[in-house]
């Protein structure tokens, strides 16, 4: 039976509606929609400003829970909404004294994102909310006794858009978890395509550069990981998972597994290229990855349109072609070299069971589907423990102190700038300054950039939407810049910024003074970002390098936890219960943050990022290790025989101990010794001559550990020469 092609509008609205970022805009064009449609009804222009830079905010505050915890999440919200609101309010009047609260105020809400990610977003936007009090004191035409209906009117707005929130997490509770996962399966699939690349047998080929690359599209896996098991933590709580939760947690697991696998790294691809130049069985390998990253891709779409995953009929003939080249391979007359056709074996092995996985999807016979499926919960679970995080943060070493300490003067210098140059229209300053302030100066100077260019673009927009509109189609464009802000705020700051200043143009213009402030908004923004910019530099500046050498030590610190959980398991089975869940993750969470340093290093001034070479081979050569201990991880059984299972264990108890001093020495800059050929095959030929092939996997794969250790201790040397 032949499938109808979709029409052009058909294929639109199934792509809109699977965007990750449809169903917040239908929530935020619902919540200005109706907000605007009050004013029209009533007249009360005035009065739904405040309340749409409410509903604005509340959305800012938006965590994807459950509709229970999002209740709690939301009166949170509101607490902290009305108590910033009703104090900018009564303090304004009084510029010494809120002069000294803003900087407090400011300091205490950053520090208490400390406790957990939720906070964090809470806290955010009630620094955005405070800033819009402020600009809303600027209101044309708002007298003296009415000054307290201000804050009310934001509470509103911001309750009227936590109402809408609540009932559509109610209304589609399995709608953020489906989007995670297919967030999650996007990140898989183009990993899948960076790994295949690798193995391209062509000459000249810069596998390094590759790898790099490789090293940083792992870092958005990790990223997606970490998002979508929030949300499943959030869905499932102290319960045990049920019904549609039960299998979206399975398919995490699936996915867990399938990262893994996809990031072993079975032997040195230059010399896999070298040894079969003249096949075409990496050419197979490469063509059977990237068929599998469009079933993870097609894997995504179905989940975002709620829809049964195709069956990837291509790849299973793909990996049946696999299979026939390296079965080729071995009966040559001359074959390669054994431990060239092993690691071959070994990697047939686990691309079959990425495509088990990928076609059994969230029924998929998995061990990580086995009894243990607890997932550790990064939130406190008491106020007491959340107090402990915060108070655990008040060094000078700490970066968030740093950054609320610094936010907060710069915040205290923009209310100064402000009082002396304008003080009518002029909190722009404070919220420009707040958006463009970042922890690292890599962020800064990018946001700083994109929020000038977007203002700017903005205000060109708002002129000629005041000149040709008329004001019945300029109110339906305010609410749709506000639509357009939060469909652009996370991928395309610029547009985002440009949205929202014409949505700030629109909004005034309600009240007559649509041009008039054009030209503040352009000064105050110039002016925010040259007391952000100078802040970053000036007051306590996180020079990534100083942090340098402990984040490299934690690196592979986390890798010798790994490890040693990897070679526990070849005693007791493979199973992937929470410890060791934890340390697999801990090791991609490691190295996901070596790759922001140092990507963040480099957009340091030039002072501040020598030794920019050895850190990126650095980077590459500890994904690299890492890809080696994931190979292990993928491979992992029982090993029956006691001598073959001790052995394993004294090569792996040394690779953990050369990894665990190569930590130290990375931490204090102090000079350590290759460990060469101690562990891997050369220390027991025997064993990986005549051994189980699993025993002689394990050895190869500790010896390429050690190798890449050596390496990293090299590059270690240069760069503690370089800092």
């Amino acid at each position: 039976m032949t499938v109808k092609p979709l029409s052009a509008p058909a294929c639109f609205w199934r792509r809109l509606r699977g965007s990750d970022r449809f169903a917040e805009c239908v929530r935020v064009l619902l919540a200005l929609g109706g907000i605007v449609a009050w004013s029209l009804f009533t007249g009360r222009f005035a009065e739904a400003i405040p309340a749409l830079l409410g509903a604005i905010a509340c959305a800012l505050a938006e965590t994807e829970d459950h509709w229970r915890n999002r209740l709690g999440t939301l009166l949170v919200t509101l607490a902290c909404f009305a108590l910033a609101a009703f104090a900018v309010e009564w303090l304004m009047p009084w510029p010494p004294l809120f002069a000294l609260a803003l900087p407090l105020a400011t300091f205490a809400l950053v520090m208490l994102g400390a406790a957990s990610g939720r906070y964090a977003t809470i806290a955010g936007a009630t620094l955005i909310l405070s800033v819009y009090t402020m600009i809303g004191s600027d209101l044309p035409g708002r007298a003296a006794p009415e000054l307290l209906r201000q804050p009310l009117h934001l509470l509103l707005g911001a309750a009227w858009y936590g109402v809408l929130s609540l009932a559509w997490s109610a209304l589609a509770p399995q709608l953020a978890i489906r989007l995670a996962l297919a967030r999650l399966f996007d990140a898989l699939a183009d990993y899948l395509e960076a790994k295949a690349a690798l193995f391209a047998p062509l000459p000249g080929l810069d596998r390094d550069a590759l790898q790099l690359a490789l090293a940083r599209q792992n870092e958005r896996v990790v990223q997606a990981l970490n998002d979508t098991r929030l949300v499943l933590i959030d869905r499932i709580g102290p319960r045990r998972p049920r019904g549609a939760t039960a299998e979206k947690l399975q398919l995490y697991f699936v996915a867990q597994d399938i990262h893994e696998r996809v990031s072993s790294s079975h032997y040195p691809y230059d010399a896999l290229a070298e040894a079969f130049f003249h096949s075409d069985v990496l050419f197979r390998c490469e063509h059977l990855l990237r068929l599998q990253a469009r079933d993870c891709r097609r894997r995504a779409e179905a989940l975002r349109l709620h829809v049964a995953a195709p069956a990837g009929v291509a790849a299973d003939a793909a990996l049946d072609d696999v299979r026939s080249a390296i079965a080729a391979l071995h009966g040559r007359c001359a074959p390669p070299a054994q431990a060239l056709l092993h690691s071959l074996d070994a990697l047939l092995r686990n691309m079959a069971a990425i495509q088990a996985q990928l076609a059994g999807g969230a029924a998929a016979s998995t061990p990580a589907a086995g009894a243990d499926s607890a997932l550790q919960d990064p939130g406190p679970r008491s106020l007491g423990e959340a107090w402990a995080r915060i108070r655990i943060q008040f060094t000078p070493q700490s970066l968030r102190f740093r950054h609320a300490l610094r936010l907060a003067l710069a915040l205290l210098l923009g209310y100064a700038v402000l009082r002396a140059v304008h003080p009518q229209n002029g909190y722009w300053i404070l919220l420009t300054t707040l958006l463009i302030c970042q922890p690292s100066y890599g962020a800064t100077r990018r946001r700083l950039l994109q929020r000038v260019a977007g203002t700017v673009a903005g205000l060109v927009a708002g002129w000629a939407a005041l000149h040709l509109l008329p004001f019945g189609p300029a109110q339906l464009l305010l609410v749709l810049s506000g639509v357009v802000f939060f469909a652009a705020r996370q991928r395309r700051y610029i547009t985002a910024t440009a949205a929202i200043t014409l949505f700030v143009v629109l909004c005034f213009n309600q009240l007559g003074s649509g041009y008039e402030v054009m030209w503040p908004r352009l000064l105050d923004t110039l002016i925010g970002a040259a007391i952000a910019a100078l802040a970053t530099w000036f007051i306590l500046p996180d020079w990534h390098r100083r942090q340098l050498s402990l984040v490299l030590a934690d690196t592979v610190r986390s890798d010798a936890r790994y490890l040693a959980r990897i070679i526990a398991q070849y005693a007791s089975g493979r199973l992937d219960d929470l410890a060791y869940r934890i340390a697999r993750r801990d090791a991609h969470n490691a190295h996901a943050a070596l790759g922001g340093v140092l990507a963040n290093l480099l957009r340091e001034p030039d002072r501040h990022r020598q030794g920019g070479e050895q850190l990126l081979r650095f980077l590459t050569s500890a994904h690299t290790l890492l890809g080696h201990l994931s190979t292990l991880g993928a491979h992992r059984q029982r090993l029956a025989e006691p001598d073959v299972l001790e052995a394993v264990e004294q090569a792996g108890a040394r690779a953990v101990a050369a990894l665990d001093e190569l930590a130290d020495a990375l931490a204090t800059g102090a000079a350590v010794a290759a460990v060469g050929d101690e562990v891997g095959p050369a220390a027991a030929p025997g064993l990986a001559a005549a051994g189980p092939e699993i025993a002689r996997l394990v050895l190869t794969q500790l010896g390429l550990v050690v190798a890449q250790r050596d390496r990293l201790a090299a590059l270690g040397t240069e760069i503690a020469a370089g800092t």
